[in-house]
């Protein structure tokens, strides 16, 4: 998971179902990082890293977590669900970049996060840039908030509500919300 420059989300809950039929919960959370390069819009070149934490066997046939956006001031709750589509290319093996002899596979997803409650999924490729998933065909996302809110009623990681912090005051000053088109 990640959120572009100064406007902080964290994630605070995830359950995924894989496509053994494997269910995940995940209390403890690789943190959400800051995109430094994400500004004003998506970035298609971001690095992920390796999680250590959010991690499953086989490619997700949903994912339902809960989000903090500091931004927003709110939590949001976010079901992704993908298609045939999505697990084909990430069990798909490609050449690999280091060595063309090798094989590698699309085996991390990129999560960002932004205002309004935006959520946009790329497959890391490590052929630059990386893979969004988009369609509906292909990627169903549904993010929820308020008093519609279902598993995330009461999850969060500010009960005592929200307040700007590092960045963010100086980044957001003289800008117009969302701060981008995300």
């Amino acid at each position: 998971f990640f959120y572009p420059k100064a406007l902080p989300a964290q994630v605070t809950y995830v359950e995924l179902l894989d496509t053994d039929g494997i269910f995940y919960k995940y209390r403890a959370l690789d943190a959400a990082g800051s995109s430094e390069t994400t500004i004003a819009k998506w970035n298609n070149n971001l690095n992920g890293g390796i999680p250590s934490f959010n991690k499953a066997k086989n490619p997700p046939q949903f994912i339902h977590f809960c989000w903090d956006s500091v931004i927003d001031k709110k939590v949001y709750e976010t079901r992704i669900t993908f298609s045939g589509t999505v697990w084909k290319m990430m069990l798909t093996p490609y050449p690999s970049v280091g060595d063309p002899h090798e094989n590698d596979h699309h085996r991390f997803m990129l999560i960002g996060l932004a205002p309004e409650g935006k959520v946009r999924v790329w497959l890391e490729n490590d052929n630059k840039p990386n893979i969004p998933l988009t369609g509906e065909k292909v990627i169903l996302i549904e993010t929820i908030s308020g008093k519609d809110l279902k598993m995330c009623k009461n999850i969060t990681n500010h009960p005592d509500g929200y307040i700007y912090y590092g960045d963010t005051p100086d980044f957001i000053k003289g800008k117009k919300y969302p701060y981008g088109e995300w």
